[in-house]
């Protein structure tokens, strides 16, 4: 009796696990992308831009999350000039090579001026400088004033967004972009 058991166990476990294939009553696993199963509105799920200079050569990658009540910008860059560089969130997903004007103007959905200095400002866009170190490398992690990946003053709208990185440093004043000169570096944002 005792060595018919193991099998007994055996035979109902294989019955059981057969039993629960395709049974979808376990706990939802959370979205990243589609539809936010708690508010019914559009999940919340990281975004990346590769970024590329006007070579076309990949200066790395930087993702874009919520935090709060603004968006996140955190990666690491290399291959820039050293020295301080504007960075901002453009308002069209193009950047075409040499000069990345296809990037549009900076993304500003609540009509702001440009700069955290500005009386007027800032645009939603408008991030801190970074610091490119003398080994052509710089960490991100900066953060919007306000915005959304998706919803209300969405990021990520129809013609999508650009990351952009400036030749010279952001005066967070000067209109409309802090007299920050040539766009260097420029990446599309995806994944959303």
């Amino acid at each position: 009796m005792q060595s018919q058991i193991p099998a007994v166990l055996l035979a109902w476990s294989v019955a059981v696990v057969a039993c629960g294939e395709g049974r979808r009553d376990a706990a939802p696993q959370q979205p990243t992308t589609g539809q936010d199963s708690l508010s019914g509105g559009p999940a919340t799920s990281n975004v990346t831009a590769t970024m590329r200079n006007a070579a076309g050569k990949e200066l790395g990658t930087l993702t874009l999350s919520e935090a709060g009540a603004g968006i996140s910008v955190s990666g690491r860059l290399s291959g820039l000039p050293p020295g301080v560089h504007a960075i901002h969130l453009h308002a069209v997903g193009r950047c075409e090579p040499p000069k990345f004007q296809s990037a549009g103007d900076h993304w500003n959905p609540t009509d702001r001026q440009h700069g955290t200095q500005s009386r007027g400002g800032p645009h939603l866009g408008d991030l801190a400088n970074i610091t490119v170190a003398p080994d052509s490398s710089a960490t991100v992690q900066e953060t919007t004033t306000g915005g959304t990946l998706r919803g209300a003053n969405a990021l990520l709208d129809t013609d999508g967004a650009a990351v952009v990185v400036h030749a010279r440093r952001d005066d967070y004043h000067t209109q409309p972009s802090g007299d920050s000169g040539d766009r260097i570096g420029c990446g599309v944002l995806s994944g959303g």
